[in-house]
Protein backbone atom coordinates (compact mmCIF):
# COMPACT_ATOMS: atom_id res chain seq x y z
CA UNK A 1 0.00 0.00 0.00
CA UNK A 2 1.58 3.15 -0.91
CA UNK A 3 1.33 6.35 1.27
CA UNK A 4 -1.36 8.07 -0.65
CA UNK A 5 -3.45 4.97 -0.37
CA UNK A 6 -3.22 4.78 2.93
CA UNK A 7 -3.92 8.35 4.22
CA UNK A 8 -6.99 8.05 1.61
CA UNK A 9 -8.03 5.45 3.36
CA UNK A 10 -7.44 6.44 7.10
CA UNK A 11 -10.03 8.19 8.44
CA UNK A 12 -9.20 8.36 12.14
CA UNK A 13 -5.94 9.11 14.03
CA UNK A 14 -2.76 9.53 12.58
CA UNK A 15 -3.69 9.09 9.10
CA UNK A 16 -6.19 11.41 9.63
CA UNK A 17 -4.23 14.11 10.82
CA UNK A 18 -2.02 13.71 8.25
CA UNK A 19 -4.87 13.99 5.85
CA UNK A 20 -6.04 17.06 7.26
CA UNK A 21 -2.73 18.32 7.17
CA UNK A 22 -2.46 17.34 3.39
CA UNK A 23 -5.92 19.23 2.61
CA UNK A 24 -4.63 22.30 4.71
CA UNK A 25 -1.80 22.51 2.42
CA UNK A 26 -3.56 22.27 -0.60
CA UNK A 27 -6.06 25.12 0.33
CA UNK A 28 -8.81 22.64 0.83
CA UNK A 29 -10.34 23.34 4.36
CA UNK A 30 -11.43 27.03 5.22
CA UNK A 31 -9.96 26.09 9.04
CA UNK A 32 -6.98 26.10 7.73
CA UNK A 33 -6.60 29.19 5.58
CA UNK A 34 -4.00 31.12 6.57
CA UNK A 35 -5.30 34.82 6.25
CA UNK A 36 -3.06 37.81 7.89
CA UNK A 37 -5.32 39.68 9.80
CA UNK A 38 -8.80 39.74 10.77
CA UNK A 39 -11.10 39.48 7.99
CA UNK A 40 -14.17 41.16 7.83
CA UNK A 41 -15.90 39.38 5.02
CA UNK A 42 -15.95 35.10 4.49
CA UNK A 43 -17.41 36.03 0.80
CA UNK A 44 -17.45 37.75 -2.57
CA UNK A 45 -20.27 37.91 -5.20
CA UNK A 46 -19.13 39.80 -8.18
CA UNK A 47 -21.22 41.86 -10.37
CA UNK A 48 -20.02 42.14 -13.98
CA UNK A 49 -21.84 44.51 -17.20
CA UNK A 50 -19.90 43.18 -20.01
CA UNK A 51 -19.85 45.76 -22.65
CA UNK A 52 -18.78 48.67 -21.14
CA UNK A 53 -21.76 50.24 -18.70
CA UNK A 54 -22.34 54.21 -19.10
CA UNK A 55 -21.57 55.41 -15.16
CA UNK A 56 -23.20 59.32 -16.02
CA UNK A 57 -26.64 57.35 -17.31
CA UNK A 58 -26.42 55.51 -14.16
CA UNK A 59 -24.56 56.29 -10.77
CA UNK A 60 -22.22 59.90 -11.33
CA UNK A 61 -24.84 62.73 -12.28
CA UNK A 62 -23.53 65.73 -13.71
CA UNK A 63 -25.22 68.76 -14.12
CA UNK A 64 -22.57 70.26 -16.22
CA UNK A 65 -23.63 67.64 -19.32
CA UNK A 66 -27.61 68.85 -18.22
CA UNK A 67 -26.24 72.16 -18.79
CA UNK A 68 -24.59 72.10 -22.45
CA UNK A 69 -26.71 68.93 -23.88
CA UNK A 70 -26.06 69.51 -27.44
CA UNK A 71 -23.16 72.16 -27.69
CA UNK A 72 -20.30 70.94 -29.43
CA UNK A 73 -18.00 68.82 -27.37
CA UNK A 74 -14.52 70.64 -26.08
CA UNK A 75 -12.33 68.50 -23.97
CA UNK A 76 -9.91 70.97 -23.66
CA UNK A 77 -6.88 68.18 -25.04
CA UNK A 78 -6.57 65.64 -27.68
CA UNK A 79 -9.12 62.60 -27.07
CA UNK A 80 -8.45 58.89 -28.56
CA UNK A 81 -12.23 57.41 -29.09
CA UNK A 82 -12.64 54.03 -29.65
CA UNK A 83 -14.65 54.71 -32.91
CA UNK A 84 -15.69 57.89 -34.18
CA UNK A 85 -17.53 59.06 -30.13
CA UNK A 86 -16.63 62.35 -29.84
CA UNK A 87 -20.20 64.16 -31.42
CA UNK A 88 -21.78 66.60 -29.17
CA UNK A 89 -21.82 66.90 -25.17
CA UNK A 90 -25.10 64.32 -23.95
CA UNK A 91 -26.85 64.39 -21.03
CA UNK A 92 -27.70 61.67 -18.82
CA UNK A 93 -30.70 59.55 -21.06
CA UNK A 94 -32.81 59.56 -17.52
CA UNK A 95 -33.63 61.86 -14.77
CA UNK A 96 -31.55 61.19 -11.41
CA UNK A 97 -32.60 61.98 -8.26
CA UNK A 98 -31.50 61.29 -4.49
CA UNK A 99 -32.56 58.59 -2.77
CA UNK A 100 -31.37 57.48 1.17
CA UNK A 101 -29.85 59.34 3.96
CA UNK A 102 -26.78 59.77 1.72
CA UNK A 103 -28.91 61.62 -0.70
CA UNK A 104 -26.75 59.74 -3.14
CA UNK A 105 -28.10 60.40 -6.94
CA UNK A 106 -29.21 57.69 -8.74
CA UNK A 107 -30.68 57.49 -12.50
CA UNK A 108 -34.25 56.37 -12.53
CA UNK A 109 -33.54 53.47 -14.68
CA UNK A 110 -31.56 52.11 -11.06
CA UNK A 111 -34.18 52.64 -8.97
CA UNK A 112 -34.80 49.83 -6.92
CA UNK A 113 -31.20 50.41 -6.00
CA UNK A 114 -32.30 53.69 -3.93
CA UNK A 115 -33.68 51.27 -1.27
CA UNK A 116 -30.36 49.78 -0.45
CA UNK A 117 -28.25 52.92 -1.51
CA UNK A 118 -26.69 53.75 1.82
CA UNK A 119 -25.38 50.51 2.03
CA UNK A 120 -23.48 50.94 -1.13
CA UNK A 121 -20.08 52.51 -1.34
CA UNK A 122 -19.60 54.50 -4.92
CA UNK A 123 -15.84 54.71 -6.34
CA UNK A 124 -16.17 57.12 -9.24
CA UNK A 125 -12.84 57.95 -10.04
CA UNK A 126 -12.10 54.16 -11.66
CA UNK A 127 -9.47 54.26 -14.15
CA UNK A 128 -8.45 51.48 -17.27
CA UNK A 129 -5.51 51.05 -19.28
CA UNK A 130 -7.51 49.90 -22.77
CA UNK A 131 -10.76 50.74 -24.68
CA UNK A 132 -10.77 47.21 -25.92
CA UNK A 133 -13.38 45.11 -24.71
CA UNK A 134 -11.10 41.52 -24.48
CA UNK A 135 -8.27 43.49 -22.82
CA UNK A 136 -10.92 45.46 -20.35
CA UNK A 137 -12.38 42.56 -18.95
CA UNK A 138 -9.34 40.49 -18.35
CA UNK A 139 -8.35 43.26 -16.41
CA UNK A 140 -10.81 43.62 -14.21
CA UNK A 141 -11.24 39.92 -13.89
CA UNK A 142 -7.74 39.20 -13.43
CA UNK A 143 -5.72 41.72 -12.54
CA UNK A 144 -3.94 41.93 -16.19
CA UNK A 145 -4.96 43.34 -19.36
CA UNK A 146 -3.82 40.19 -21.66
CA UNK A 147 -4.32 36.29 -21.24
CA UNK A 148 -2.91 33.39 -18.94
CA UNK A 149 -3.71 34.94 -15.82
CA UNK A 150 -5.93 33.29 -12.68
CA UNK A 151 -9.31 35.06 -11.91
CA UNK A 152 -10.07 37.11 -8.80
CA UNK A 153 -12.54 33.74 -7.78
CA UNK A 154 -9.44 32.28 -8.40
CA UNK A 155 -6.79 33.70 -6.16
CA UNK A 156 -10.10 33.92 -3.52
CA UNK A 157 -10.26 29.83 -3.89
CA UNK A 158 -6.60 29.73 -3.61
CA UNK A 159 -5.62 31.72 -0.66
CA UNK A 160 -9.02 30.54 1.52
CA UNK A 161 -10.33 27.70 0.42
CA UNK A 162 -13.45 25.84 0.71
CA UNK A 163 -16.42 26.27 3.11
CA UNK A 164 -18.09 24.04 2.04
CA UNK A 165 -16.95 20.38 0.22
CA UNK A 166 -19.94 19.35 -1.85
CA UNK A 167 -19.87 22.77 -4.03
CA UNK A 168 -17.48 24.67 -6.29
CA UNK A 169 -15.15 27.24 -3.84
CA UNK A 170 -15.65 29.70 -7.04
CA UNK A 171 -19.06 29.52 -9.10
CA UNK A 172 -19.41 31.51 -12.02
CA UNK A 173 -23.20 32.36 -13.75
CA UNK A 174 -22.40 33.64 -16.79
CA UNK A 175 -25.23 35.12 -19.20
CA UNK A 176 -27.62 32.95 -21.03
CA UNK A 177 -27.04 34.25 -23.80
CA UNK A 178 -23.38 33.38 -23.91
CA UNK A 179 -19.62 34.36 -23.06
CA UNK A 180 -18.40 38.15 -22.45
CA UNK A 181 -15.45 38.73 -24.37
CA UNK A 182 -12.41 36.22 -23.66
CA UNK A 183 -15.25 33.59 -22.58
CA UNK A 184 -13.33 31.26 -20.18
CA UNK A 185 -10.34 32.96 -19.70
CA UNK A 186 -12.23 35.18 -17.22
CA UNK A 187 -12.32 32.88 -14.72
CA UNK A 188 -9.44 30.36 -15.76
CA UNK A 189 -7.20 29.15 -12.91
CA UNK A 190 -4.22 29.67 -15.19
CA UNK A 191 -0.67 28.47 -12.90
CA UNK A 192 -2.65 27.87 -10.07
CA UNK A 193 -3.77 24.76 -9.52
CA UNK A 194 -7.10 24.19 -11.76
CA UNK A 195 -9.64 22.59 -9.39
CA UNK A 196 -9.21 27.00 -8.37
CA UNK A 197 -10.73 27.78 -11.71
CA UNK A 198 -14.52 28.64 -11.35
CA UNK A 199 -17.68 26.29 -12.11
CA UNK A 200 -19.87 27.95 -14.89
CA UNK A 201 -23.46 26.83 -13.81
CA UNK A 202 -26.59 28.37 -16.15
CA UNK A 203 -29.64 28.35 -13.31
CA UNK A 204 -33.13 27.93 -15.11
CA UNK A 205 -31.97 25.91 -17.90
CA UNK A 206 -32.69 22.01 -18.47
CA UNK A 207 -29.10 21.56 -17.64
CA UNK A 208 -27.64 24.24 -15.72
CA UNK A 209 -24.16 22.02 -15.10
CA UNK A 210 -22.58 20.67 -18.50
CA UNK A 211 -21.56 17.11 -17.89
CA UNK A 212 -22.90 16.61 -14.11
CA UNK A 213 -24.97 13.99 -14.75
CA UNK A 214 -25.26 11.62 -17.89
CA UNK A 215 -26.92 12.63 -20.70
CA UNK A 216 -30.34 11.09 -20.70
CA UNK A 217 -30.37 9.76 -24.27
CA UNK A 218 -27.62 7.41 -23.34
CA UNK A 219 -30.01 4.94 -21.40
CA UNK A 220 -27.00 2.66 -20.88
CA UNK A 221 -25.61 4.60 -18.66
CA UNK A 222 -27.22 5.22 -15.06
CA UNK A 223 -26.70 7.20 -12.29
CA UNK A 224 -25.19 3.91 -10.47
CA UNK A 225 -22.99 3.04 -13.11
CA UNK A 226 -21.56 6.67 -13.61
CA UNK A 227 -20.51 6.99 -10.11
CA UNK A 228 -18.91 3.33 -10.64
CA UNK A 229 -16.85 5.04 -13.42
CA UNK A 230 -16.00 8.29 -11.26
CA UNK A 231 -14.83 6.13 -8.11
CA UNK A 232 -12.47 3.43 -11.02
CA UNK A 233 -11.21 6.31 -13.04
CA UNK A 234 -10.18 8.64 -9.44
CA UNK A 235 -8.37 5.32 -7.95
CA UNK A 236 -6.79 4.78 -11.57
CA UNK A 237 -5.55 8.24 -11.16
CA UNK A 238 -4.25 8.29 -7.60
CA UNK A 239 -2.20 5.13 -8.14
CA UNK A 240 -0.78 6.83 -11.51
CA UNK A 241 -0.23 10.51 -9.33
CA UNK A 242 1.49 8.23 -6.17
CA UNK A 243 4.31 7.59 -8.09
CA UNK A 244 4.73 10.34 -10.24
CA UNK A 245 2.86 13.37 -8.17
CA UNK A 246 1.51 15.07 -11.02
CA UNK A 247 -0.54 18.14 -9.92
CA UNK A 248 -3.03 18.06 -12.97
CA UNK A 249 -3.62 14.40 -12.35
CA UNK A 250 -4.45 15.89 -8.61
CA UNK A 251 -6.51 18.55 -9.72
CA UNK A 252 -8.50 15.77 -11.94
CA UNK A 253 -9.15 13.80 -9.14
CA UNK A 254 -10.60 16.18 -7.18
CA UNK A 255 -12.79 17.25 -9.91
CA UNK A 256 -14.23 13.91 -10.06
CA UNK A 257 -14.45 14.01 -6.06
CA UNK A 258 -16.14 17.21 -6.04
CA UNK A 259 -18.59 16.11 -9.15
CA UNK A 260 -19.95 13.47 -7.76
CA UNK A 261 -20.35 15.42 -4.29
CA UNK A 262 -22.08 18.30 -6.31
CA UNK A 263 -24.48 15.58 -8.13
CA UNK A 264 -26.69 15.53 -4.66
CA UNK A 265 -25.68 19.35 -3.79
CA UNK A 266 -26.41 21.34 -6.99
CA UNK A 267 -29.92 20.60 -7.66
CA UNK A 268 -30.59 21.40 -4.31
CA UNK A 269 -28.75 24.56 -4.45
CA UNK A 270 -30.09 25.53 -7.93
CA UNK A 271 -34.50 24.44 -6.72
CA UNK A 272 -35.44 27.88 -6.20
CA UNK A 273 -38.92 26.30 -6.16
CA UNK A 274 -39.03 26.35 -2.42
CA UNK A 275 -38.39 29.81 -2.25
CA UNK A 276 -41.56 31.86 -0.44
CA UNK A 277 -43.89 34.28 -2.12
CA UNK A 278 -42.78 37.09 -0.59
CA UNK A 279 -38.48 36.02 -1.87
CA UNK A 280 -39.82 35.53 -5.55
CA UNK A 281 -41.47 38.95 -5.58
CA UNK A 282 -38.88 40.87 -3.73
CA UNK A 283 -36.71 39.25 -7.36
CA UNK A 284 -39.34 40.23 -9.51
CA UNK A 285 -39.77 36.22 -10.40
CA UNK A 286 -43.24 36.67 -9.30
CA UNK A 287 -44.15 37.97 -13.28
CA UNK A 288 -45.75 34.40 -14.39
CA UNK A 289 -44.40 34.60 -17.35
CA UNK A 290 -43.12 31.55 -19.61
CA UNK A 291 -42.13 33.01 -22.57
CA UNK A 292 -40.97 36.90 -23.22
CA UNK A 293 -41.17 39.30 -26.30
CA UNK A 294 -38.34 39.58 -29.09
CA UNK A 295 -37.22 42.35 -28.23
CA UNK A 296 -35.32 43.51 -25.54
CA UNK A 297 -37.45 44.13 -22.63
CA UNK A 298 -36.94 44.80 -18.45
CA UNK A 299 -39.07 41.76 -17.31
CA UNK A 300 -37.26 38.99 -19.46
CA UNK A 301 -33.73 40.91 -18.24
CA UNK A 302 -35.27 40.99 -14.87
CA UNK A 303 -35.98 37.29 -14.87
CA UNK A 304 -32.59 36.11 -16.01
CA UNK A 305 -30.68 38.57 -13.89
CA UNK A 306 -32.57 38.54 -10.35
CA UNK A 307 -32.57 34.59 -10.77
CA UNK A 308 -28.94 34.47 -10.95
CA UNK A 309 -28.24 36.60 -7.86
CA UNK A 310 -31.14 34.69 -5.93
CA UNK A 311 -29.05 31.36 -7.06
CA UNK A 312 -25.76 32.97 -6.11
CA UNK A 313 -27.51 33.95 -2.18
CA UNK A 314 -28.14 29.93 -2.15
CA UNK A 315 -24.90 29.11 -2.71
CA UNK A 316 -23.29 31.89 -0.90
CA UNK A 317 -25.61 30.26 2.15
CA UNK A 318 -24.13 26.78 1.41
CA UNK A 319 -20.84 27.93 1.41
CA UNK A 320 -19.49 28.77 -1.75
CA UNK A 321 -16.60 31.50 -1.49
CA UNK A 322 -16.78 33.60 -4.81
CA UNK A 323 -19.78 33.88 -6.90
CA UNK A 324 -19.55 35.90 -9.96
CA UNK A 325 -22.70 37.13 -12.21
CA UNK A 326 -22.57 38.12 -15.38
CA UNK A 327 -25.11 40.34 -17.54
CA UNK A 328 -24.63 40.69 -21.43
CA UNK A 329 -22.53 38.55 -23.78
CA UNK A 330 -19.73 39.51 -26.21
CA UNK A 331 -20.47 41.85 -29.26
CA UNK A 332 -23.47 41.05 -31.35
CA UNK A 333 -26.50 42.53 -33.15
CA UNK A 334 -29.15 43.42 -31.63
CA UNK A 335 -27.29 44.58 -28.73
CA UNK A 336 -27.70 41.97 -25.72
CA UNK A 337 -24.37 43.64 -23.73
CA UNK A 338 -23.49 46.98 -22.17
CA UNK A 339 -21.75 48.35 -25.33
CA UNK A 340 -24.12 50.93 -26.20
CA UNK A 341 -22.54 52.70 -28.98
CA UNK A 342 -25.78 53.17 -31.27
CA UNK A 343 -28.79 53.37 -28.44
CA UNK A 344 -27.98 53.87 -24.78
CA UNK A 345 -31.51 54.10 -24.10
CA UNK A 346 -32.34 51.21 -25.94
CA UNK A 347 -29.54 48.88 -24.47
CA UNK A 348 -28.89 50.16 -21.14
CA UNK A 349 -33.15 50.19 -20.36
CA UNK A 350 -34.00 46.81 -20.15
CA UNK A 351 -30.18 45.75 -18.62
CA UNK A 352 -29.93 48.29 -16.25
CA UNK A 353 -33.75 47.55 -15.01
CA UNK A 354 -33.35 44.14 -14.42
CA UNK A 355 -29.64 44.55 -13.34
CA UNK A 356 -30.95 46.84 -10.42
CA UNK A 357 -33.95 44.68 -9.48
CA UNK A 358 -32.12 41.78 -9.09
CA UNK A 359 -28.98 43.42 -7.39
CA UNK A 360 -31.22 45.51 -4.58
CA UNK A 361 -33.30 42.31 -4.02
CA UNK A 362 -29.71 40.36 -3.29
CA UNK A 363 -28.43 42.65 -0.96
CA UNK A 364 -31.63 42.85 1.01
CA UNK A 365 -32.02 39.20 0.88
CA UNK A 366 -28.57 38.99 2.38
CA UNK A 367 -29.26 41.31 5.09
CA UNK A 368 -32.38 39.65 5.89
CA UNK A 369 -30.66 36.66 6.39
CA UNK A 370 -28.11 38.27 8.26
CA UNK A 371 -25.12 37.53 5.32
CA UNK A 372 -24.40 41.08 4.63
CA UNK A 373 -22.23 41.59 7.45
CA UNK A 374 -19.69 38.93 5.80
CA UNK A 375 -20.52 39.18 2.40
CA UNK A 376 -18.71 41.60 -0.51
CA UNK A 377 -20.84 42.73 -3.34
CA UNK A 378 -18.63 44.30 -6.00
CA UNK A 379 -20.12 45.84 -8.97
CA UNK A 380 -17.99 46.33 -12.10
CA UNK A 381 -17.52 46.79 -15.78
CA UNK A 382 -14.59 47.07 -18.15
CA UNK A 383 -14.81 50.56 -18.67
CA UNK A 384 -17.43 53.18 -19.30
CA UNK A 385 -19.13 55.54 -21.54
CA UNK A 386 -17.69 58.90 -23.03
CA UNK A 387 -19.47 62.49 -22.19
CA UNK A 388 -20.08 63.12 -25.87
CA UNK A 389 -22.67 61.71 -28.04
CA UNK A 390 -22.10 59.47 -30.91
CA UNK A 391 -24.88 59.28 -33.62
CA UNK A 392 -26.87 60.81 -31.52
CA UNK A 393 -28.34 58.57 -29.12
CA UNK A 394 -25.35 56.18 -27.93
CA UNK A 395 -21.75 56.83 -26.31
CA UNK A 396 -17.94 55.63 -27.48
CA UNK A 397 -16.09 53.87 -24.40
CA UNK A 398 -14.30 55.35 -21.77
CA UNK A 399 -11.34 54.13 -19.94
CA UNK A 400 -10.37 57.50 -18.81
CA UNK A 401 -12.88 56.96 -15.93
CA UNK A 402 -15.74 54.76 -14.86
CA UNK A 403 -17.79 53.80 -11.46
CA UNK A 404 -17.72 50.99 -9.37
CA UNK A 405 -19.44 50.37 -6.31
CA UNK A 406 -19.19 48.32 -3.48
CA UNK A 407 -21.10 46.72 -0.22
CA UNK A 408 -21.41 44.43 2.71
CA UNK A 409 -18.29 42.43 4.34
CA UNK A 410 -16.46 45.68 6.17
CA UNK A 411 -17.36 47.87 3.29
CA UNK A 412 -18.37 51.53 4.41
CA UNK A 413 -22.14 52.53 3.32
CA UNK A 414 -23.44 55.52 2.16
CA UNK A 415 -20.12 56.85 1.07
CA UNK A 416 -18.87 58.60 -2.42
CA UNK A 417 -14.96 58.54 -2.75
CA UNK A 418 -13.14 59.80 -5.78
CA UNK A 419 -15.14 62.00 -7.51
CA UNK A 420 -14.91 62.25 -12.09
CA UNK A 421 -14.73 65.81 -13.42
CA UNK A 422 -17.34 68.09 -14.16
CA UNK A 423 -17.99 65.93 -17.39
CA UNK A 424 -16.95 62.55 -15.78
CA UNK A 425 -14.54 62.27 -18.39
CA UNK A 426 -11.96 61.52 -16.16
CA UNK A 427 -11.00 61.43 -12.78
CA UNK A 428 -11.37 65.16 -10.85
CA UNK A 429 -8.07 64.31 -9.71
CA UNK A 430 -5.74 62.88 -12.12
CA UNK A 431 -2.88 62.39 -10.48
CA UNK A 432 -4.94 59.63 -8.22
CA UNK A 433 -7.23 57.52 -9.62
CA UNK A 434 -8.75 54.88 -8.68
CA UNK A 435 -6.87 51.53 -10.21
CA UNK A 436 -8.58 47.83 -10.11
CA UNK A 437 -5.71 46.84 -8.21
CA UNK A 438 -6.21 49.45 -5.44
CA UNK A 439 -10.28 47.26 -5.95
CA UNK A 440 -8.65 43.94 -5.71
CA UNK A 441 -6.46 45.17 -2.62
CA UNK A 442 -9.17 46.13 -0.96
CA UNK A 443 -11.64 43.61 -1.47
CA UNK A 444 -8.71 40.73 -0.12
CA UNK A 445 -7.53 43.15 2.74
CA UNK A 446 -11.49 42.82 3.19
CA UNK A 447 -11.31 38.73 3.32
CA UNK A 448 -8.22 39.11 5.97
CA UNK A 449 -5.44 38.99 3.17
CA UNK A 450 -2.39 41.05 2.21
CA UNK A 451 -2.60 41.53 -1.30
CA UNK A 452 0.94 41.75 -1.43
CA UNK A 453 1.55 38.18 0.35
CA UNK A 454 -0.63 36.06 -1.44
CA UNK A 455 1.62 35.56 -4.44
CA UNK A 456 2.49 32.28 -6.41
CA UNK A 457 5.82 31.61 -8.26
CA UNK A 458 5.33 31.69 -11.64
CA UNK A 459 8.04 31.65 -14.07
CA UNK A 460 10.49 32.72 -11.63
CA UNK A 461 8.51 35.34 -11.07
CA UNK A 462 6.10 35.90 -7.58
CA UNK A 463 2.82 36.56 -9.37
CA UNK A 464 0.34 37.92 -7.55
CA UNK A 465 -3.85 39.12 -8.06
CA UNK A 466 -2.30 43.03 -8.02
CA UNK A 467 0.66 42.47 -9.96
CA UNK A 468 3.23 45.08 -8.39
CA UNK A 469 0.65 47.88 -7.97
CA UNK A 470 -2.49 48.19 -5.60
CA UNK A 471 -2.98 50.12 -2.18
CA UNK A 472 -6.05 49.61 0.02
CA UNK A 473 -8.71 52.01 -0.49
CA UNK A 474 -9.26 53.13 2.93
CA UNK A 475 -11.87 55.30 2.68
CA UNK A 476 -13.88 52.28 1.98
CA UNK A 477 -13.87 50.44 5.15
CA UNK A 478 -16.13 50.32 7.39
Amino acid sequence: MTRRDFLWQSGGGLGGIALAALLGRDRLLAADAKTHHAPKAKRVVQLFMAGGASHLDLFDFKPELVKRHGQPANFGEKVEAFQDGLGPWLKPLWEFKPYGRSGKPLSEVVAPLGEVVDHLAFVHNRVGKTGVHSQGTLLQTTGFNRPGFPGMGCWVSYGLGTLNENLPAFVVLPDHRGLASNGTKNWDAAFLPAHHQGTAIYPGTKNPIEDLFPDERAKFVTRESDRATIDALAKLNREHAAARGDERLDARIKSYELAAKMQLAAPEALDISKETKETLKLYGLDHGKGTFDKEINPVEETDYFARKCLVARRLLERGVRFVQIWSGNDNGFPRRNWDSHEDVKRDHGPLAAGMARGAAALIQDLKRTGLLDDTIVLWTTEFGRMPSSQGGKGRDHNPYCFTNWLCGGGVKGGVTVGPSDEFGYKPADRQNPTEVYDVHATVLHLLGIDHTKLTVRHNGIDRRLTDVHGHVVKELLG
